[in-house]
């Protein structure tokens, strides 16, 4: 193709429409941030819904019946244990592996033992999403108590999934604050639009690769600290402020150095507040009351001190530190929650891409030189 009809470069495809989706709406009106999971707003959802409900609503296209709901619930309850194979997995890996790493090797792992892993029609996949959703909180809660050579909590089937997970990981039933505080935060998470590792699984999903392969694409890209892995460096942050009344002094030099402060800033709601972060910030708020009340201190202070010298407001990353913390979550598990919760959505959107595809297959603006000659190897 001639270089005139390349199209102009939008750098990091921004506000470039790289597909249609049923799925969720991202979007700023009226001076306000807008976040939609098949056309609800997220504020009655954190409100009056439970996960189970948002990861059938994403699943499904609808809002589930009593009964529907129920059934989903116990069918996830069902599908939440480990085969011994990968809790041998887990037992062999280093201690010292990051928990994403070993999420997204654990993911290909079960790959190996679907014996349906290149079905894609839409029954099989729902099963397979299912599946993830289930066992993604217990992958992550047995491979950080097997590195800390604790015993396995097995799941329990008198627990929801947010209050399940608490329990695997700290071996106790968390308060009931504490259980609605990691329901509403898996809630806020579970999907975005097409954030950089949804895109990636549906580019993945593009080229027909089976849902496994499209997970471990999304869990690699969420990885990455400028996406699922900015709330763990917002909480290194916080314990390098320490206390509130340090936090302008800190922003301020940070600014000077022209060095980014994690948790602040967001491609679309570049103008208004994300308004997954005014939930959170709630959350936070009342964890504090009952919890360690500095983190939410300090991250108040930061908030107001970026505004004030930047204009800049905070993103969904910026108070889950603040709420992981409180939740006794560690801090290299604060991706791996992002990705308990992001499953959901990541399968949806897997399974929407399967049955209306077309390969995603964008052009790149070349800017070497063109027409170089071949020079032999004895002549160079």
């Amino acid at each position: 193709m001639e270089k005139s009809k390349v199209a102009k470069v939008a750098e990091g495809l921004e506000n470039v429409i790289a597909c249609k989706t049923e799925i969720s709406r991202v979007d700023v009106e009226g001076g306000r941030g807008i976040l939609e999971y098949r056309g609800y707003s997220i504020e009655e959802l954190a409100e009056h819904s439970t996960f189970e409900e948002v990861a059938y609503l994403l699943l499904f296209g609808e809002l589930p019946k009593k009964y529907e709901l129920e059934a989903f619930s116990e069918e996830l309850k069902e599908k939440r244990e480990l085969p011994p194979q990968i809790i041998g997995l887990l037992t062999h890996l280093s201690p010292f592996s990051h928990p994403m790493v070993v999420l997204r090797t654990a993911v290909s792992y079960l790959g190996t033992m679907d014996k349906y892993i290149h079905y894609r029609n839409h029954d099989v996949s729902i099963e397979k999403a299912k599946s993830l959703i289930a066992k993604f909180p217990t992958i992550v809660a047995y491979f950080h108590r097997i590195r800390c050579g604790q015993k396995l909590i097995h799941p329990r089937e008198d627990l929801g999934h947010a209050a399940n997970f608490l329990y695997m990981l700290r071996g106790e039933e968390a308060e009931e604050i504490e259980v609605k505080a990691m329901d509403v935060d898996l809630i806020l998470h579970a999907d975005h639009e097409l954030n950089a590792s949804t895109f990636a699984a549906r580019i993945a999903a593009s080229t027909l690769a089976d849902m496994y392969a499209c997970v471990v694409a999304a869990t690699g890209t969420l990885m990455g600290p400028l996406h699922g892995g900015a709330s763990q460096k917002v909480i290194e942050m916080l314990r390098e402020i320490a206390v509130p009344w340090r936090a302008e002094e800190y922003v301020k030099k940070k600014l000077e150095r022209r060095e980014r402060i994690m948790g602040f800033g967001h491609r679309v709601y570049k103008s208004v507040i994300d308004p997954r972060t005014l939930i959170l910030k709630k959350l936070a708020e009342k964890l504090a009351k009952i919890k360690e009340p500095k983190w939410y201190q300090i991250s108040v202070a930061v908030e107001d001190a970026v505004y004030k010298h930047k204009k800049l407001y905070p993103n969904v990353d910026f108070y889950s530190a603040s709420v992981y913390t409180n939740l006794e979550i560690p801090d290299d598990l604060f991706i791996a929650v992002f990705a308990i919760s992001r499953i959901a959505g990541w399968t949806a959107h897997i399974i929407e891409q399967y049955e209306s595809n077309r390969l995603i297959r964008p052009r790149a603006q070349y800017l070497g030189e063109t027409g170089k000659k071949y020079i032999p190897i004895d002549e160079r």
